[in-house]
């Protein structure tokens, strides 16, 4: 997340440094660039990632309740460890576990030996210019740098474009100096979102010509991405131009500053573009929805309300996990350091879970390492709320989620017989970008080279003390749906009078399972379509066996075989375009996903 959660100051003053060192992807990836070279608005590359069930309570954790951490800086020997985490919720975790900036007595850090040191910072690109210093240093021959920070905290649907960024500037000391992922204090759940009319909610096609406030190709600008994706709605990648049949960006600043363009009614003159290209006409479009967290969407239910939560991280379960960035060589050459910070960062977590004396201490943490609000403000928006808006209608505020070891454990794919969510979540957002910037984000490493998942691995294995149940959403008990977010042509491919894939659709079969991974718990339908060549009972049996094909693999894949609540063949009875040409007789040859609850 490049801005702050609570106040954030202008970016005008790195420009120039940014890019000047790092280069034109680096800048644009943290927000500093102007508007790219845009092409047409296209559908974005994203998997349908539909409505969440409730959330499922946490179950009491068998752990014994911990005494809470003093305020009092405890004298721990040992290299200090230096993290650079913005103003989060999803960081409350690690807050009590270190019980303020640093390790204090009584504190679980202080229990594993570790001198930590948590250090607020709202600028992803600072935090980037932080972690390469402290790589350059370790170069340098220095094994316990001062300079720099070890340790970075973002989204994890932020992850590829942000360690992206860093990859030239890095890759020139040596792959031992690439940065990786290493573990994962919480979620998002709730408080990111896109908020719009209610009119949106009910026919998500109304979004087209929309204009839409946020900062740009951050989490919640994700999170709009892919409920377009889910709907068949293109993206225009040009914040200056209006297209008619995409949703259109108003760039702010930051995440507050989103909210303002809303709530003081900002309207601009734009060209306008169809198919990429400009038309000679202009029209007058005026911010009608807002991507933001809180306390953004507090400001906006406040001062002007009118909006409701069309698609948050509450729906989205799996879209942003705290993810933990450091440097491979000193995690290496420190891996029990790792490992001590890493285990007393779960086992707050399962305190957080558990107690809320523990939630509300960590909240305090959070305050004093913030420097902002209090501990009533953090705990409340932690749990999340209902608020009534200035008009009267109610709207969800706030929501995030702790992890212990076993959450960890789920999201790395470490749990037999789980599939890895992160990976799923880092290479789904990360293609968001690509796909709509290819020019100044061509590419970015693989999960498979920046995820190391041994550290938790290596906890679980040396865990003998009882360990809290990992959460998860309410299981399904619909028979079908009946409030939808995602409803989809997939162009899965299947030879020729045959239910087996061609090699062209593991893209597509990929994206998908990804997105139903990224929205764990929601109910699937999946329906096969024929066009009408041939006999008309055999089009049907091959429909039916095409779509139990795609519920075999994604079950195959990780997927919970009980979401799916209907897998049925049309053969060619339902046809989406005209059997009388070719083109509409490919357009009928489809399958179609459903999701929601």
């Amino acid at each position: 997340m490049a801005q702050s959660r609570i106040k954030t100051g202008p970016l005008l003053t790195v420009i120039g440094a940014v890019a000047a060192i790092f280069g034109l992807r680096y800048a644009y990836n943290n927000g500093y660039m102007g508007p790219a070279t845009a092409g047409s608005a296209v559908v974005p590359q994203v998997a349908a990632l539909p409505d969440a069930p409730p959330e499922a309570q946490p179950v009491a954790a068998a752990v014994p309740q911990l005494p809470l951490p003093s305020k009092t800086v405890a004298a721990v020997s040992g290299p200090e460890v230096r993290l650079l985490g913005m103003a989060w919720n999803a960081q409350l975790s690690l807050a009590l576990a270190v019980g303020g900036p640093r390790t204090t007595s009584g504190s679980l850090m202080e229990k594993h030996g570790v001198n930590f040191n948590f250090i607020r910072e709202d600028d992803c690109g600072k935090m980037q210019t932080q972690l390469i210093a402290f790589a350059k240093s370790l170069k340098g021959g220095t094994p316990q740098p001062t300079e720099g920070a070890n340790f970075t905290a973002v989204m994890g649907d932020g992850s590829a474009a942000f360690i992206a960024g860093m990859t030239d500037e890095l890759s020139k000391l040596g792959p031992d100096y690439m940065p990786e992922v290493v573990g994962s204090s919480g979620y998002s759940r709730g408080e990111d979102k896109l908020m719009g009319p209610a009119a949106w909610k009910a026919n998500p096609k109304l979004m087209r010509g929309g204009l839409i406030s946020g900062y740009l190709r951050d989490g919640d600008w994700n999170i709009a991405q892919k409920f377009a994706s889910d709907n068949g709605i293109k993206n225009n990648p040009d914040e200056k131009t209006w297209d008619a049949e995409a949703i259109n960006w108003f760039a702010a600043d930051d995440f507050l500053k989103a909210a303002e363009a809303y709530i003081n009614g900002v309207c601009e003159d734009r060209p306008v573009v169809h198919n990429g290209k400009r038309t000679g006409e202009t029209k007058h479009i005026c911010v009608q929805s807002v991507v933001t967290w809180t306390p953004g969407d507090v400001n906006i239910a406040k001062g002007k309300g009118g909006l409701v939560s069309i698609v948050s991280t509450k729906e989205y379960r799996n879209q942003m996990p705290m993810t933990i960035i450091g440097i491979k060589k000193w995690n290496q050459d420190n891996r029990k350091i790792v490992e001590s910070w890493l285990s007393a960062m779960y086992e707050a977590g399962d305190q957080v879970k558990a107690y809320p004396a523990a939630l509300h201490r960590g909240a305090e943490a959070e305050a004093e390492i913030y420097k902002d609000q209090d501990a009533a403000y953090w705990e409340r928006y932690f749990r999340g709320v209902v608020e009534a808006d200035k008009t009267g209608v109610q709207v969800d505020l706030g929501g995030s989620s702790a992890n212990n070891l076993q959450d960890a454990a789920r999201l790395y794919g470490l749990t037999p017989g789980s599939p890895n969510i992160f990976a799923a979540t880092y290479t789904t957002f990360g293609d968001v970008v690509k796909q709509q910037y290819p020019k100044l984000v061509p590419s970015y490493p693989p999960v498979g080279e920046i995820l190391n998942t041994s550290y938790t691995a290596n906890i679980v294995k040396a865990t003998t003390a009882p360990m809290g149940s990992a959460d998860k959403p309410v299981q399904l008990v619909a028979t079908e749906i009946k409030e939808v977010l995602g409803n989809r042509k997939y162009d899965i491919n299947f030879d020729t009078g045959r239910a087996t894939f061609t090699a062209d659709s593991q893209a597509q079969l990929d994206a998908l399972k990804n997105g139903i991974l990224i929205s764990e718990g929601q109910g699937i339908e999946i329906e096969g379509h024929t066009d009408n060549t041939g006999d008309p009972a055999k089009n049907l049996t091959l429909s039916q066996a095409r779509a139990d094909a795609v519920k075999a693999w994604l079950v195959t894949g990780g997927v919970d075989k009980d979401l799916f609540l209907k897998v049925k063949g049309w053969g060619d009875t339902v046809p989406a375009a005209t059997n009388d040409t070719d083109t509409g007789r490919a357009k009928n040859r489809r399958v179609m996903v459903k999701l929601g609850h």
